[in-house]
């Protein structure tokens, strides 16, 4: 194992690990503009270098960059965390000011999200106690060594502690908890239950980001637009294609509203060429065995279940378009697999929503009606209403709620002293010698 991530055998190690993040954390002041600059800096660093072959690293490259992250912050902290100073709210000042060690659990599919989760609690300038999955081992090693690279003073890095253990290890998964003032968990229904249950201290704050689907949604009008078609398909491949359709903010269906135009065919014509270009573009490099079997059986299923059911795909597991119809969702395969179901009402669609639904891609031709559409998936659950191709673009609030601030303390000073003084302090100076002069005469003849 490398200098960069440990692997733990014991609960004293954890422990150990994290009293010297706490020191640092609590110790030495850390400004979000600090961060925002290595940030840059490290993201420059992750073209080439074989980091290029980390699935979602150009995804994260622009997460880093500083354009990207410094409107999160003065979003959630206001402008003046830049610099790590205190903003006037009214008679007092607030500052935000880390936890302390914030402990991550990410899932253990998505190759990049163990920097990701820590970059958001590295910004309010808290320390990282990382659980990496031995799956992403390698790929969190890649990306680490370029910070490395970039941080030859450490100042992030002494913040940072990436520890791998076998996820059945319960004594190393309690210890962790036990040691942190802050959790970000990401992953399956199964694997959040299983940490959320963990003995953490009663302060330490959870941000808790479980599993959910995302959809795509397209209006008649929009899906036949001859002018416009393939450059929409060309959108939900790139949507389809990032993270191989394993992240909560892959589209797993696409419904198309029937409409009254017609034949859909040329829309699928399209659609498959996009998926071509895409496949081509970035082709998958590896595949494990299990995926390339329910990728098999998908297929098989859907033409079996429905004499008007279609489907195209390639002869390898590459990529696959399964086409019917109704507004019934179903159970997805992912690995670059793509219903398209065909509805008379997008409304209706959306009327079964659950909660369950994190990000919906739309493409509606109408500004009415897309706000309409916006509207009641709101109130169904989803979170996050985007124009298809940007549903994996990260920003805050993420699952309904901010990134950075709830991994930091906003600390409210009313000072005690105010030498110009507010206009209700001197009345109230005012008032009070006044008072004072009414109960004590002499007070009056020396005044």
């Amino acid at each position: 194992m490398s200098d960069l991530i440990q692997a733990v055998i014991s609960p004293e190690e954890i422990a150990r690990a994290a009293m010297r993040l706490r020191e640092v954390a609590l110790d030495k002041d850390l400004s979000p503009r600090s961060v925002l600059e290595l940030f840059e800096r490290w993201a420059a660093a992750l073209s080439g270098n074989g980091t290029e072959v980390i699935p979602g690293a150009p995804f994260l490259r622009l997460w880093l960059r500083r354009g990207t992250l410094e409107p999160i912050l003065e979003r959630e902290l206001g402008q003046a965390v830049l610099n790590g100073g205190w903003r006037e709210e009214g008679q007092a000042k607030l500052r935000a000011f880390p936890l302390g060690v914030v402990g991550h659990w990410p899932a253990g599919n998505i190759e990049i999200q163990p920097v990701l989760s820590l970059s958001c609690s590295l910004l309010g300038g808290n320390a990282c106690l990382v659980r990496v999955p031995s799956d992403l081992v390698e790929a969190t090693h890649l990306l680490m060594e370029r910070l490395r690279a970039v941080d030859p003073t450490g100042m992030l890095l002494e913040r940072i502690k990436l520890v791998t253990f076998d996820h059945s290890r319960e004594d190393l998964q309690m210890a962790m908890a036990r040691n942190v003032d802050g959790a970000m968990i990401w992953g399956g229904d199964e694997a959040v239950s299983r940490v959320r249950a963990l003995p953490f201290p009663h302060w330490t704050r959870l941000a808790v980001f479980g599993p959910r689907l995302s959809f795509a949604a397209m209006d008649a009008e929009t899906w036949n637009k001859p002018s416009e078609r393939f450059s929409w398909c060309q959108r939900i491949a790139r949507d389809v294609w990032q993270f191989d359709q394993q992240a909560c903010s892959s589209p797993q269906v696409l419904f198309l509203e029937r409409g009254g135009c017609g034949d859909v065919s040329p829309f699928m014509d399209e659609l498959r060429q996009a998926f071509r270009a895409e496949n081509q573009a970035h082709p998958r490099r590896e595949i494990h065995p299990s995926l390339t079997s329910a990728i098999c059986l998908a297929r098989a299923s859907w033409l079996l279940d429905n004499v008007a059911n279609k489907a195209w795909f390639s002869q390898s597991p590459d990529w696959t378009i399964l086409l019917g119809e109704g507004t019934n969702i179903p159970k997805p395969t992912q690995g670059r697999t793509l219903t398209v179901l065909l509805v008379d009402d997008l409304f209706q669609v959306i009327s079964k929503f659950d909660g369950a639904v994190q990000t919906l891609g739309l493409a509606i031709g109408s500004a009415e009606k897309e706000e309409a559409l916006a509207h009641a998936a709101a109130r169904r659950g989803v979170d996050r209403i985007v124009k298809l191709g940007r549903m994996h673009v990260f920003a805050s609030p993420w699952d309904g709620m901010d990134l950075i601030r709830p991994m930091v303390r906003v600390v409210r000073h009313v000072p005690s002293q105010d030498n110009a003084g507010s206009a209700r302090d001197r009345r109230e100076r005012i008032v009070s010698d006044i008072k004072r002069g009414e109960n004590d005469p002499e007070s009056c003849k020396s005044a």
